[in-house]
């Protein structure tokens, strides 16, 4: 399967000034050399017309460049046409290309053939993903970290050190009766320890800023919601009235707070009520409460504490909450000492306590403790499973070296763990988890 010839459109569906059709394999040259009008020259754009050779039609002008293996991203012969970026000419290149020997890409086949072929480990491979997807600048720049190798290179050191520690207590095993010189490894296993420990820590806020935080703004009708969402995301995404319940479903906008994406959620308000359309609403906003990592729970500053009010606040009372006293702007009534939450009192019609309550965020966010843009940060969460499980398998081998068991308990405990970085890395991984790692690419990459 690998070793076919393939092709896909690389730009995203729509119109656009241009649009690549990208064909990567060992007849990927051969192939388009039987429909592009001129010759192919390595590294170069070559100008001229795809054409369909049963017919002599000419289906675009184009730019063509050729790049030999193994100076590619694949590391095969790579041809990408660049042609008018409109639906029907990338169609027609494609479907002429596929006619003449190539397959249709695989979603992430490109990036998987990079890896395979060693030109990407497997972290720098989900990292590309990672560039594709970022939300914010420093979510961009955790995935650049991850494509240059950062965390790469930080895993290959940790893992020869484990070899080398491997290695002493394997010829202990197979040489039993050769002096072999003792060594004291307590010392550097743990100190590997506690490298592998200190990325895990950096891996809840890696991806914070990878993934975002999931945030819903819940209260009862007409206390701002959806004016909070539209001050927060500087722009007019959600309908504001004086009438209540104006919001019928959930509204989803994603914000840049001090470079953490927060997936804000619009929800409708939640009161009693008979009629169905408000009760469809409502029950969308409980499950996007159910989801949410964080609850942004507004109350109207200007009037006395509803019963309503009281029945959310029950509804959350197992929830990560900030409230929020919306209309500062008019005289407080109040009671905010109902509540056990840090509160946060602004004025969504002025933008009072606005800046207040994004620093707020974010720092809940981090946990207080901000990063600067050339700390290494786990991002992935396979990531930090895998780093995980190599922790527990160190300490399973300290603890087998402390109780003076036999060297082959502690061999099983090294190898256990030196597989779990081969995990992030690509060095000992499984098919499926490949599968599933680059199903998520999408069709081109």
């Amino acid at each position: 399967m690998y070793q076919d010839t393939i092709a896909a459109i690389s730009t995203p569906i729509g119109k656009g000034g241009i649009g690549i059709v990208r064909i990567s394999g060992s007849d990927a040259r051969k192939i388009v050399t039987k429909v592009f009008t001129h010759t192919l020259e390595d590294h170069r754009l070559v100008y001229g017309h795809i054409i369909d050779p049963k017919t002599n039609e000419v289906i675009d002008e184009v730019l063509v460049s050729f790049m030999a293996a193994p100076h590619t991203y694949t590391r095969e012969d790579i041809v990408e046409i660049n042609c008018h970026g409109g639906p029907i000419p990338l169609q027609n290149i494609l479907e002429l290309v596929l006619h003449h020997g190539a397959r249709l890409a695989q979603p992430g086949e490109f990036t998987l053939r990079a890896f395979l072929n060693g030109r990407l480990d497997l972290a720098q491979a989900e990292s590309v993903m990672d560039i594709i997807q970022a939300k914010t600048q420093a979510g961009l720049r955790l995935a650049i970290q991850g494509l240059k190798g950062q965390l790469s290179s930080r895993i290959k050191i940790l893992r020869t050190e484990l070899i080398d520690c491997l290695a002493y207590f394997t010829v202990r095993i197979d040489f039993p009766d050769d002096e072999i010189e003792l060594r004291e490894v307590t010392p550097q296993l743990t100190k590997i320890k506690n490298e592998i420990i200190d990325l895990i820590a950096s891996a809840d806020h890696g991806i914070v800023y990878r993934q975002g935080i999931r945030t819903a703004i819940v209260g009862r009708p007409n206390v701002g919601k959806s004016s909070l969402l539209n001050r927060l995301s500087r722009e007019n995404r959600a309908i504001v009235t004086s009438i209540p319940g104006t919001t019928r479903d959930v509204i989803e906008e994603t914000v840049n707070l001090g470079g953490i994406p927060f997936l804000l959620n619009d929800t409708a308000g939640i009161t009693d009520t008979e009629d169905t359309l408000e009760l469809l609403a409502i029950e969308r906003s409980r499950n996007a409460l159910n989801q949410a990592d964080l609850i942004l729970f507004l109350i109207d500053n200007s009037e006395p504490v509803t019963a309503t009010d009281r029945k959310i606040a029950a509804i959350l009372r197992d929830k990560t909450v900030l409230m929020i006293a919306n209309k500062a702007d008019l005289p407080a009534q109040a009671d905010l000492q109902e509540f056990p939450w840090e509160t946060i009192v602004i004025s969504s019609l002025t933008g009072a306590g606005l800046n207040d309550l994004e620093n707020r965020l974010v720092a809940i966010a981090l946990g207080g403790q901000i990063h600067s843009s050339d700390t290494l940060l786990v991002s992935n969460p396979r990531h930090k499973d895998a780093l995980q499980k190599a922790a527990e398998n160190l300490d399973k081998a300290l603890q087998d070296i402390t109780a003076n068991m036999a060297d082959d308990f502690i061999t099983i405990d090294l190898t256990a763990a030196i597989n779990a970085l081969d995990e992030i890395t690509g060095g000992s991984v499984q098919e499926d988890l490949l599968e599933n790692i680059f199903s998520q690419f999408c069709i081109g990459k």
